[in-house]
Protein backbone atom coordinates (compact mmCIF):
# COMPACT_ATOMS: atom_id res chain seq x y z
CA UNK A 1 0.00 0.00 0.00
CA UNK A 2 1.41 3.21 -1.15
CA UNK A 3 1.55 6.38 1.11
CA UNK A 4 -0.88 8.11 -0.49
CA UNK A 5 -3.30 5.46 -0.62
CA UNK A 6 -3.15 5.32 3.62
CA UNK A 7 -3.60 8.85 3.82
CA UNK A 8 -6.71 8.60 1.18
CA UNK A 9 -9.30 8.37 4.13
CA UNK A 10 -8.19 10.33 6.50
CA UNK A 11 -7.02 13.23 4.65
CA UNK A 12 -10.48 13.30 2.53
CA UNK A 13 -12.22 13.39 6.26
CA UNK A 14 -10.05 16.45 6.88
CA UNK A 15 -10.98 18.39 3.07
CA UNK A 16 -14.72 17.65 4.67
CA UNK A 17 -14.27 18.81 7.74
CA UNK A 18 -12.72 22.26 6.00
CA UNK A 19 -15.42 22.49 2.98
CA UNK A 20 -18.03 22.11 6.08
CA UNK A 21 -16.63 25.23 8.19
CA UNK A 22 -16.26 27.25 4.69
CA UNK A 23 -20.21 27.04 4.57
CA UNK A 24 -20.64 27.23 7.94
CA UNK A 25 -18.46 30.73 8.02
CA UNK A 26 -20.41 31.68 4.82
CA UNK A 27 -23.64 32.06 6.69
CA UNK A 28 -22.43 33.30 9.77
CA UNK A 29 -20.81 36.14 7.79
CA UNK A 30 -24.12 36.74 5.67
CA UNK A 31 -25.68 37.25 9.23
CA UNK A 32 -23.02 39.93 10.33
CA UNK A 33 -23.36 41.56 6.98
CA UNK A 34 -27.09 41.48 6.96
CA UNK A 35 -27.06 43.08 10.20
CA UNK A 36 -24.13 46.06 9.73
CA UNK A 37 -25.05 46.81 6.34
CA UNK A 38 -27.01 50.18 7.57
CA UNK A 39 -24.02 51.12 8.96
CA UNK A 40 -21.64 50.36 5.86
CA UNK A 41 -20.48 53.35 4.11
CA UNK A 42 -20.92 51.73 1.40
CA UNK A 43 -23.61 48.94 2.17
CA UNK A 44 -23.55 47.85 -1.77
CA UNK A 45 -19.97 47.25 -1.35
CA UNK A 46 -20.57 44.65 1.45
CA UNK A 47 -23.03 42.37 -0.53
CA UNK A 48 -20.92 42.37 -3.16
CA UNK A 49 -18.13 40.96 -0.80
CA UNK A 50 -20.87 38.38 0.14
CA UNK A 51 -22.02 37.17 -3.60
CA UNK A 52 -17.81 36.49 -4.22
CA UNK A 53 -17.38 34.92 -0.96
CA UNK A 54 -20.20 32.63 -1.93
CA UNK A 55 -19.23 32.02 -5.65
CA UNK A 56 -15.70 31.30 -4.24
CA UNK A 57 -17.15 28.65 -1.45
CA UNK A 58 -19.32 26.93 -4.12
CA UNK A 59 -16.01 26.52 -6.28
CA UNK A 60 -13.70 25.47 -3.82
CA UNK A 61 -15.80 22.82 -2.09
CA UNK A 62 -15.66 20.32 -5.06
CA UNK A 63 -12.27 21.60 -6.14
CA UNK A 64 -10.74 20.96 -2.48
CA UNK A 65 -12.22 17.60 -2.76
CA UNK A 66 -10.43 16.45 -5.89
CA UNK A 67 -6.60 15.10 -5.27
CA UNK A 68 -5.92 16.63 -8.84
CA UNK A 69 -7.25 20.17 -8.49
CA UNK A 70 -5.90 20.48 -4.96
CA UNK A 71 -2.41 21.93 -5.45
CA UNK A 72 -0.55 25.28 -5.26
CA UNK A 73 -2.48 27.42 -8.04
CA UNK A 74 -5.85 26.50 -6.05
CA UNK A 75 -4.09 27.15 -2.20
CA UNK A 76 -2.52 30.31 -3.39
CA UNK A 77 -5.78 31.52 -5.12
CA UNK A 78 -7.81 30.29 -1.95
CA UNK A 79 -5.59 32.81 0.26
CA UNK A 80 -5.63 35.59 -2.68
CA UNK A 81 -9.18 36.16 -2.54
CA UNK A 82 -9.57 35.75 1.34
CA UNK A 83 -6.74 38.21 1.49
CA UNK A 84 -9.14 40.50 -0.70
CA UNK A 85 -12.36 40.06 0.84
CA UNK A 86 -10.47 41.30 4.36
CA UNK A 87 -8.74 44.00 2.76
CA UNK A 88 -12.19 45.07 1.05
CA UNK A 89 -13.51 45.80 4.39
CA UNK A 90 -11.38 49.03 4.44
CA UNK A 91 -13.25 50.43 1.60
CA UNK A 92 -16.91 49.10 2.43
CA UNK A 93 -16.94 50.34 6.22
CA UNK A 94 -16.38 53.48 7.79
CA UNK A 95 -13.36 54.72 9.52
CA UNK A 96 -14.70 54.65 13.07
CA UNK A 97 -16.60 51.66 13.16
CA UNK A 98 -13.01 49.30 12.04
CA UNK A 99 -11.48 51.42 14.54
CA UNK A 100 -14.47 50.44 17.51
CA UNK A 101 -13.28 46.89 16.44
CA UNK A 102 -16.48 45.76 14.54
CA UNK A 103 -16.22 42.70 12.55
CA UNK A 104 -14.34 42.83 9.37
CA UNK A 105 -17.08 41.69 6.42
CA UNK A 106 -15.37 38.04 5.94
CA UNK A 107 -15.08 37.24 9.95
CA UNK A 108 -13.91 34.08 10.41
CA UNK A 109 -14.44 32.77 6.67
CA UNK A 110 -11.23 33.71 5.97
CA UNK A 111 -10.00 30.98 8.15
CA UNK A 112 -10.65 28.68 6.07
CA UNK A 113 -7.63 29.51 3.92
CA UNK A 114 -5.68 29.08 6.63
CA UNK A 115 -6.84 25.37 7.60
CA UNK A 116 -7.20 24.68 4.03
CA UNK A 117 -2.94 25.54 3.90
CA UNK A 118 -2.65 24.09 7.24
CA UNK A 119 -4.23 20.52 6.21
CA UNK A 120 -1.89 20.73 2.65
CA UNK A 121 1.02 21.43 4.66
CA UNK A 122 0.18 18.48 7.26
CA UNK A 123 0.15 16.02 4.30
CA UNK A 124 3.20 16.76 2.38
CA UNK A 125 5.16 16.73 5.92
CA UNK A 126 4.45 12.97 5.96
CA UNK A 127 6.30 12.58 2.58
CA UNK A 128 9.29 14.10 3.78
CA UNK A 129 8.85 17.59 1.71
CA UNK A 130 11.37 20.56 1.67
CA UNK A 131 12.29 22.18 4.81
CA UNK A 132 9.53 24.44 5.95
CA UNK A 133 6.15 23.02 4.61
CA UNK A 134 5.07 22.55 7.86
CA UNK A 135 4.68 25.63 8.73
CA UNK A 136 2.18 26.80 5.76
CA UNK A 137 -0.59 27.16 8.06
CA UNK A 138 1.29 29.67 9.70
CA UNK A 139 2.70 31.09 6.39
CA UNK A 140 -1.16 31.50 5.38
CA UNK A 141 -2.33 33.25 8.83
CA UNK A 142 0.63 35.50 8.47
CA UNK A 143 -0.40 36.58 5.15
CA UNK A 144 -4.08 37.23 6.47
CA UNK A 145 -2.85 38.76 9.43
CA UNK A 146 -0.62 41.55 7.72
CA UNK A 147 -4.01 41.92 5.60
CA UNK A 148 -5.91 42.89 8.87
CA UNK A 149 -3.39 45.22 10.18
CA UNK A 150 -3.69 46.24 5.83
CA UNK A 151 -7.49 47.44 6.90
CA UNK A 152 -6.41 49.93 9.60
CA UNK A 153 -3.85 51.50 7.56
CA UNK A 154 -6.05 52.31 4.39
CA UNK A 155 -8.88 53.18 6.81
CA UNK A 156 -6.32 55.95 8.37
CA UNK A 157 -7.89 54.83 12.21
CA UNK A 158 -6.31 56.20 15.15
CA UNK A 159 -5.27 54.41 18.17
CA UNK A 160 -3.62 51.49 16.33
CA UNK A 161 -5.26 47.92 16.05
CA UNK A 162 -8.26 47.10 17.97
CA UNK A 163 -8.55 44.72 20.52
CA UNK A 164 -10.92 42.23 18.02
CA UNK A 165 -8.16 42.78 15.25
CA UNK A 166 -5.62 41.30 17.43
CA UNK A 167 -7.63 38.32 19.27
CA UNK A 168 -8.42 37.28 15.29
CA UNK A 169 -4.55 37.52 14.04
CA UNK A 170 -3.60 35.30 16.99
CA UNK A 171 -6.72 33.24 16.62
CA UNK A 172 -5.52 32.21 12.83
CA UNK A 173 -1.65 32.02 14.20
CA UNK A 174 -3.13 29.53 16.24
CA UNK A 175 -5.39 27.91 14.00
CA UNK A 176 -2.44 27.48 11.34
CA UNK A 177 0.00 26.13 14.12
CA UNK A 178 -2.22 24.01 15.85
CA UNK A 179 -4.16 22.13 12.96
CA UNK A 180 -0.95 21.44 11.07
CA UNK A 181 0.72 19.83 14.16
CA UNK A 182 -2.35 17.48 14.68
CA UNK A 183 -2.47 16.59 10.91
CA UNK A 184 0.66 15.36 10.75
CA UNK A 185 0.13 13.65 13.82
CA UNK A 186 -3.12 12.27 12.58
CA UNK A 187 -1.93 11.09 9.71
CA UNK A 188 1.35 9.67 10.74
CA UNK A 189 -0.79 7.46 13.09
CA UNK A 190 -3.52 6.17 10.71
CA UNK A 191 0.08 4.94 8.15
CA UNK A 192 1.71 3.31 11.59
CA UNK A 193 -1.45 1.45 12.02
CA UNK A 194 -1.68 0.50 8.10
CA UNK A 195 2.06 -0.36 8.32
CA UNK A 196 0.85 -2.82 11.27
CA UNK A 197 -2.20 -4.55 9.66
CA UNK A 198 0.39 -5.27 7.09
CA UNK A 199 2.65 -6.93 9.63
CA UNK A 200 -0.35 -8.78 10.89
CA UNK A 201 -1.45 -10.15 7.67
CA UNK A 202 2.06 -10.88 6.55
CA UNK A 203 2.89 -12.75 10.08
CA UNK A 204 -0.88 -15.07 9.45
CA UNK A 205 0.02 -15.77 6.07
CA UNK A 206 3.41 -17.18 6.81
CA UNK A 207 2.16 -19.26 10.02
CA UNK A 208 -0.51 -20.79 7.70
CA UNK A 209 2.39 -21.75 5.18
CA UNK A 210 4.76 -22.67 7.83
CA UNK A 211 2.37 -25.04 9.31
CA UNK A 212 1.19 -26.57 5.65
CA UNK A 213 5.83 -27.05 4.96
CA UNK A 214 6.08 -28.23 8.29
CA UNK A 215 3.18 -31.40 7.34
CA UNK A 216 4.75 -32.39 4.00
CA UNK A 217 8.07 -30.51 2.49
CA UNK A 218 10.44 -30.44 6.11
CA UNK A 219 9.58 -33.77 7.15
CA UNK A 220 10.42 -35.86 4.08
CA UNK A 221 13.55 -33.41 3.93
CA UNK A 222 14.30 -34.73 7.83
CA UNK A 223 13.80 -38.55 6.55
CA UNK A 224 16.21 -37.92 3.41
CA UNK A 225 18.80 -36.67 6.01
CA UNK A 226 18.16 -39.49 8.52
CA UNK A 227 17.76 -42.04 5.80
CA UNK A 228 20.96 -40.85 3.93
CA UNK A 229 22.98 -41.45 6.91
CA UNK A 230 21.65 -44.71 8.04
CA UNK A 231 22.56 -45.40 4.39
CA UNK A 232 26.30 -44.33 4.02
CA UNK A 233 28.03 -43.69 1.05
CA UNK A 234 26.88 -41.25 -1.83
CA UNK A 235 23.15 -41.30 0.33
CA UNK A 236 25.23 -40.08 3.00
CA UNK A 237 25.68 -36.85 0.61
CA UNK A 238 22.06 -36.47 -0.04
CA UNK A 239 21.10 -36.83 3.11
CA UNK A 240 23.78 -34.12 4.35
CA UNK A 241 22.31 -31.95 1.44
CA UNK A 242 18.75 -32.01 2.54
CA UNK A 243 19.25 -31.72 6.29
CA UNK A 244 21.32 -28.28 4.60
CA UNK A 245 17.97 -27.64 2.98
CA UNK A 246 15.98 -28.48 5.59
CA UNK A 247 17.42 -25.91 8.14
CA UNK A 248 17.44 -23.35 5.76
CA UNK A 249 14.07 -23.61 5.19
CA UNK A 250 13.08 -24.16 8.88
CA UNK A 251 14.86 -20.57 9.56
CA UNK A 252 12.65 -19.07 6.30
CA UNK A 253 9.36 -19.90 7.74
CA UNK A 254 10.29 -19.21 11.76
CA UNK A 255 11.78 -15.96 10.76
CA UNK A 256 9.67 -13.03 11.49
CA UNK A 257 8.19 -10.85 8.56
CA UNK A 258 10.26 -8.26 7.72
CA UNK A 259 8.52 -4.83 8.58
CA UNK A 260 6.54 -2.70 5.49
CA UNK A 261 9.57 -0.99 4.36
CA UNK A 262 9.48 2.85 5.25
CA UNK A 263 10.81 5.22 2.37
CA UNK A 264 13.66 4.07 0.73
CA UNK A 265 15.39 2.04 3.81
CA UNK A 266 14.94 -1.72 4.04
CA UNK A 267 15.94 -4.24 6.93
CA UNK A 268 19.15 -5.86 6.48
CA UNK A 269 18.36 -8.90 8.73
CA UNK A 270 15.95 -10.47 6.77
CA UNK A 271 18.46 -10.42 3.79
CA UNK A 272 21.08 -11.99 5.80
CA UNK A 273 18.74 -14.86 7.79
CA UNK A 274 17.79 -15.90 4.57
CA UNK A 275 21.75 -17.56 4.09
CA UNK A 276 20.92 -19.22 7.01
CA UNK A 277 21.32 -22.87 7.08
CA UNK A 278 23.26 -26.64 9.20
CA UNK A 279 26.11 -24.92 8.30
CA UNK A 280 26.24 -21.38 8.86
CA UNK A 281 24.95 -19.29 11.64
CA UNK A 282 23.08 -15.79 11.48
CA UNK A 283 23.03 -13.67 14.68
CA UNK A 284 21.16 -10.40 14.22
CA UNK A 285 19.89 -7.55 16.90
CA UNK A 286 16.05 -8.10 18.12
CA UNK A 287 15.53 -4.61 16.23
CA UNK A 288 15.04 -3.65 12.97
CA UNK A 289 18.84 -2.94 11.36
CA UNK A 290 17.81 -0.60 8.35
CA UNK A 291 19.85 0.75 5.71
CA UNK A 292 19.17 2.60 2.31
CA UNK A 293 17.74 -0.39 0.06
CA UNK A 294 20.81 -0.44 -2.41
CA UNK A 295 23.61 -0.43 0.22
CA UNK A 296 21.46 -3.03 1.95
CA UNK A 297 21.68 -4.94 -0.93
CA UNK A 298 25.49 -4.59 -2.37
CA UNK A 299 25.84 -5.81 1.67
CA UNK A 300 24.02 -8.98 1.20
CA UNK A 301 26.18 -9.78 -2.09
CA UNK A 302 29.30 -9.35 -0.11
CA UNK A 303 28.36 -11.73 2.85
CA UNK A 304 27.34 -14.06 -0.16
CA UNK A 305 30.67 -13.11 -2.52
CA UNK A 306 32.24 -14.57 1.79
CA UNK A 307 30.21 -17.30 1.88
CA UNK A 308 30.77 -18.86 -1.42
CA UNK A 309 34.47 -18.71 -0.28
CA UNK A 310 33.78 -20.52 2.40
CA UNK A 311 32.51 -23.23 0.30
CA UNK A 312 34.95 -23.08 -2.38
CA UNK A 313 38.37 -23.20 -0.08
CA UNK A 314 37.00 -24.79 3.27
CA UNK A 315 35.47 -27.90 2.22
CA UNK A 316 31.84 -29.53 2.69
CA UNK A 317 32.94 -29.64 6.63
CA UNK A 318 33.23 -25.86 7.49
CA UNK A 319 31.37 -23.66 9.48
CA UNK A 320 30.30 -20.40 9.16
CA UNK A 321 29.04 -17.97 11.55
CA UNK A 322 27.55 -14.17 9.88
CA UNK A 323 26.99 -11.19 13.20
CA UNK A 324 24.86 -8.26 12.43
CA UNK A 325 25.83 -5.58 14.68
CA UNK A 326 24.39 -1.64 14.24
CA UNK A 327 26.62 0.42 15.77
CA UNK A 328 24.09 3.83 14.88
CA UNK A 329 26.22 5.64 12.64
CA UNK A 330 27.30 2.51 10.35
CA UNK A 331 26.47 -1.09 10.44
CA UNK A 332 28.98 -4.20 10.91
CA UNK A 333 28.62 -7.06 9.32
CA UNK A 334 31.01 -9.71 10.05
CA UNK A 335 31.28 -13.74 8.32
CA UNK A 336 33.63 -15.82 10.37
CA UNK A 337 34.87 -19.63 9.57
CA UNK A 338 36.60 -22.41 10.55
CA UNK A 339 38.44 -23.25 7.54
CA UNK A 340 42.39 -23.60 7.11
CA UNK A 341 42.82 -19.35 7.00
CA UNK A 342 44.59 -17.75 4.50
CA UNK A 343 48.47 -17.49 4.16
CA UNK A 344 49.83 -14.44 4.46
CA UNK A 345 50.10 -12.47 0.70
CA UNK A 346 47.47 -15.01 -0.87
CA UNK A 347 44.75 -12.09 -1.58
CA UNK A 348 47.31 -9.79 -2.88
CA UNK A 349 48.25 -12.91 -5.32
CA UNK A 350 44.93 -13.40 -6.32
CA UNK A 351 44.41 -9.80 -7.16
CA UNK A 352 47.30 -10.19 -9.11
CA UNK A 353 46.16 -13.12 -11.05
CA UNK A 354 42.93 -11.54 -11.91
CA UNK A 355 40.56 -13.76 -9.26
CA UNK A 356 38.69 -10.68 -8.25
CA UNK A 357 36.53 -12.64 -5.40
CA UNK A 358 37.52 -10.86 -2.47
CA UNK A 359 39.09 -7.50 -4.31
CA UNK A 360 35.83 -6.60 -6.01
CA UNK A 361 33.10 -8.64 -4.73
CA UNK A 362 33.61 -7.71 -0.93
CA UNK A 363 36.19 -4.71 -1.06
CA UNK A 364 34.72 -2.91 -3.92
CA UNK A 365 30.99 -3.10 -3.28
CA UNK A 366 31.61 -1.94 0.16
CA UNK A 367 34.13 0.70 -0.68
CA UNK A 368 31.61 2.27 -2.97
CA UNK A 369 29.77 2.12 -0.32
CA UNK A 370 31.87 4.40 1.38
CA UNK A 371 32.91 1.23 3.98
CA UNK A 372 35.94 -0.21 5.20
CA UNK A 373 36.24 -3.91 5.06
CA UNK A 374 38.94 -5.53 7.57
CA UNK A 375 40.15 -9.50 7.28
CA UNK A 376 41.50 -11.39 9.77
CA UNK A 377 43.05 -14.85 9.41
CA UNK A 378 46.14 -17.16 10.10
CA UNK A 379 46.90 -20.40 8.95
CA UNK A 380 44.80 -23.19 10.43
CA UNK A 381 42.89 -20.56 12.54
CA UNK A 382 40.02 -19.31 10.06
CA UNK A 383 39.16 -16.43 8.50
CA UNK A 384 37.36 -13.46 9.69
CA UNK A 385 35.93 -10.07 7.14
CA UNK A 386 34.09 -7.43 8.88
CA UNK A 387 32.81 -5.30 6.60
CA UNK A 388 31.29 -1.50 8.27
CA UNK A 389 29.11 0.72 6.34
CA UNK A 390 28.13 4.37 6.90
CA UNK A 391 24.10 4.72 6.98
CA UNK A 392 24.76 8.33 5.50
Amino acid sequence: MSEADRGMGLEAALWRAVAVYRVLALVYAAAVIAMNADGYARPAGGWAVLAVMAVWTAYTVPAFRDPRRRGWPLLAADLAVASGCLVATAWVETPSNIADGRPTLPVSWVAAAVLSWAVAGGRGAERSPPVGRRWLGVAAALVLSVANLLVHAIAGTSGGISRTTFNGIVLLLLAGLVVGHVVRLALDAEARLARAVELESATRERERLARRIHDSVLQVLAMVRRRGGELGGEAAELGRLAGEQEAALRTLVGAAPAAPDAGDDVDVRPLLTCHASSSVTVSTPATEVRLPAHAAREVEAAVAAALDNVRRHCGDGARAWILLEDGGAAVTVSVRDDGPGVPAGRLDEAAADGRLGVAQSIRGRVRDLGGTVEISSAEGAGTEIEMTVPRS
